[in-house]
C-alpha cells in the first residue's frame, strides 16, 4: 500500500527514504535511517521491528541482501512484507512478499531502490528511479521530491493518497530531515511545502545545534539573540 526510494549519496555520505500511500501515517511506520550504516523501507503489512533489525546488520558489516534475509528470517509474515535497503557501498537489496497485493516489486541503480505495492503498475516505481537518475546534480531532498512526484504522475498508489514522509541523515544519530504529512488531500504538495520551510527555518538551526563535532552547540547567548532580533523576535535570555 506504499511506494517509496532509499538512497545513498556518497558525496554528502547522506541516506534517505521519500515514502508516500493511501493510507494514515507512513512516516510513523515504514522510513527508517541510520548515519553511516544505511536507509531502509518496511512497508506493505508494514512490521516496523525489520528496519532497525536490517539497519543493525548492516552495521556489522553484513551487505543489504543478507541483512534482509536474516531479519525476515523469524517473520511468519514474510509473504505480505514489502522491504528494501541501501547501505554505505551502494548496495541494495529489496524483498516482496509472494503475496503482497498487485502491483507490486522494486526496481534499482547503485546508491538508490525503489520498491512498492498496490500501486498503478511497474510504470510507478520505474518513473520514480528514472527522475532520481535525472537530477544528479540536484541536492538530497530536491531528488527525492521530484522522484516521488514522478512516481504520483505515473499513478502512484491505486488507492489513492492520504501521508507521505521524507527523512535524511548525515553525520548525527538522528535525522537532519524528518519531515511527515500524516493525513492531507495532496500529501506530496503538502510535503513539498514543508520542504521549502525546512530550507529556510531547519537548515540555519543544523549548523548551531548541538553534535558529535560540536557537542554543545551554540551557547553565546549575544548571538543568539541577534538572530532572534534579525528576525524582528522580541525575546531575550534572562541575565
Amino acid at each position: 500500500m506504499t511506494w517509496s526510494i532509499v538512497a545513498h549519496d556518497p558525496n554528502s555520505d547522506a541516506f534517505a527514504v521519500a515514502v508516500a500511500t493511501r493510507a494514515f501515517a507512513v512516516g510513523a511506520s515504514c522510513p527508517f535511517v541510520r548515519a553511516g550504516v544505511g536507509a531502509v523501507s518496511t512497508q506493505s503489512m508494514t512490521n516496523r521491528y525489520l528496519g532497525p533489525a536490517i539497519l543493525d546488520a548492516m552495521a556489522r558489516g553484513l551487505p543489504p541482501a543478507a541483512a534482509i534475509e536474516g531479519a525476515l528470517a523469524g517473520d511468519e509474515g514474510r509473504g505480505i512484507r514489502q522491504v528494501h535497503a541501501v547501505d554505505r557501498a551502494g548496495r541494495t537489496a529489496a524483498w516482496t512478499g509472494g503475496n503482497c497485493v498487485a502491483w507490486c516489486g522494486s526496481v534499482s541503480a547503485g546508491g538508490v531502490s525503489v520498491a512498492g505495492n498496490m500501486l498503478a503498475g511497474e510504470v510507478v516505481v520505474s518513473a520514480t528511479l528514472a527522475r532520481w537518475k535525472a537530477d544528479r546534480d540536484m541536492p538530497m531532498p530536491d531528488r527525492l521530491m521530484l522522484a516521488m512526484e514522478a512516481g504520483e504522475a505515473a499513478g502512484g498508489d491505486r488507492r489513492g493518497k492520504q501521508s507521505a514522509a521524507m527523512m535524511m541523515v548525515t553525520t548525527e544519530d538522528f535525522p537532519d530531515l524528518n519531515l511527515r504529512v500524516d493525513d492531507h488531500a495532496e500529501p506530496l504538495q503538502e510535503l513539498r511545502r514543508l520542504l521549502s520551510v525546512w530550507k529556510v527555518e531547519g537548515v540555519p538551526r543544523l549548523g548551531i545545534a548541538p553534535s558529535k563535532a560540536n557537542p554543545s552547540g551554540l551557547t553565546d547567548l549575544d548571538a543568539i539573540e541577534a538572530g532572534w532580533i534579525a528576525r524582528g523576535l522580541d525575546l531575550r535570555f534572562r541575565r
